[in-house]
């Protein structure tokens, strides 16, 4: 698992690969924490090249969606795999953090 961070313009794009389970979440929180500024107002989580992400992995999104609810940042996901996708929505992800099938859809949400 690795998360690289890049801006696209005032929107901070954390891009993750690999997966995220058990054995890496506090490491995949460290690395978004380490790149989300208190000065973000639009986070997008780019989950294009992840393969998996466990309950484990989901908690870490939430916790991170709380904190920047808490900032007064804006969040969302994009572009997740199917295998992904069906994670999010069966453990009703999906109703909690917006999600689009691209970066630019989700950039564009934060109008």
């Amino acid at each position: 698992m690795n998360v690289e961070s890049r801006r696209e313009g005032e929107n901070l794009v954390l891009i993750t690969d690999g997966r995220v389970d058990g054995t890496n979440a506090t490491d995949f929180q460290d690395a978004m924490k380490q790149a989300i500024q208190a000065s973000d107002t639009a986070v997008v989580l780019d989950f294009e090249n992840l393969t998996y992400i466990s309950s484990a992995g989901l908690r870490v999104v939430l916790l991170v969606a709380k904190d920047l609810q808490r900032q007064g940042a804006k969040f969302a996901a994009c572009s997740l795999s199917s295998t992904v996708k069906e994670v999010f929505v069966i453990s009703g992800f999906d109703k909690i953090i917006p999600v689009h099938d691209t970066q630019e859809a989700a950039i564009g949400s934060f109008g």
